[in-house]
């Protein structure tokens, strides 16, 4: 193939790159593409175009137009990662991690996440966080682990914003202050984390670094149970067992305790067998 021929690929495959991540779903557009599109994408990835590889590469991580083979994937992600592609080397950790199209490997995993979180990757810094704060691939670090999830949590991811308050709630890796606990699992809640708005709930119903309010606890564990929060859903049938913040309602209170029992919350399964016995 000549140089002209090659630029000619390489400009078609980017610009339908370009036009496919300019979608808002741009992972359900993938599956439109048709065979013809594929094959391009084939010759730009073999010529070392980093983003085809990369998109050719979630390709067959999710059976997208292709047939799912998590092998080709990582082979695929390696060599956009290799060139530098930050969600790559994130992909390729992450399936360092788990195990998938690779030998499964902490260490490899910690490598490629730190490679991606150097690059400003959000979601690679709360996985680099994570790592550090479970010891998984690096020796434990409860300080390595919050400078991380700062990063992350600076970017607005709501994972890394939660996580951070817990680490300032426990005081792990960090002076304990319950202030910074809840500024972060707010910033998190607010951002519609049903775990931060449950944990949030929390420090109100306690009043651990806010005034005191069952209300405001009601309050978010109905948000948080509206998402199937499990634990939220078992802590506002309580609220409602006990008319705390809440007209009393036993009727509601059942209703939440099923929900959180369902999902296997044994407090939940404990409180319906009390409830049960009494009316016997």
């Amino acid at each position: 193939m000549n140089r002209n021929n090659l630029k000619s690929l390489l400009i078609a495959a980017c610009c339908l790159v370009a036009a496919l991540w300019s979608e808002a779903q741009c992972m359900d557009t993938l599956d439109k593409l048709n065979k013809e599109d594929i094959r391009r994408f084939h010759k730009a990835a073999d010529h070392g175009h980093a983003l085809t590889q990369f998109v050719l590469g979630t390709m067959y991580c999710n059976g997208q137009g292709v047939e799912q083979s998590h092998k080709e994937a990582a082979k695929l992600f390696r060599k956009a990662a290799d060139q530098g592609h930050a969600t790559a080397q994130f992909n390729l950790g992450v399936m360092y991690y788990n195990g998938q199209g690779v030998e499964q490997s902490n260490k490899e995993a910690t490598k490629l996440f730190r490679k991606a979180a150097d690059q400003g990757h959000a979601t690679a810094q709360f996985n680099l966080g994570g790592m550090y704060s479970r010891g998984q691939g690096v020796e434990q670090s409860g300080e390595e682990a919050v400078k991380w999830y700062h990063k992350a949590a600076d970017q607005g991811l709501a994972t890394a914003q939660f996580n951070l308050g817990g680490m300032y709630a426990r005081g792990q890796g960090v002076e304990q202050s319950d202030e910074e606990a809840v500024k972060w699992c707010r910033k998190a809640a607010d951002q519609g984390d049903s775990d931060a708005q449950a944990k949030l709930a929390e420090m109100y119903l306690s009043g651990q670094g806010v005034e005191q309010s069952d209300e405001e606890a009601v309050k978010l564990f109905r948000k948080a149970a509206d998402q199937g929060n499990e634990t939220a859903r078992f802590n506002l049938g309580v609220m409602y067992y006990n008319g705390q913040g809440v007209e009393q309602s036993d009727e509601e209170a059942v209703k939440l305790f099923h929900k959180a029992a369902d999902q296997g919350n044994i407090k939940a399964q404990a409180k319906l067998a009390e409830m049960n016995e009494k009316k016997k």
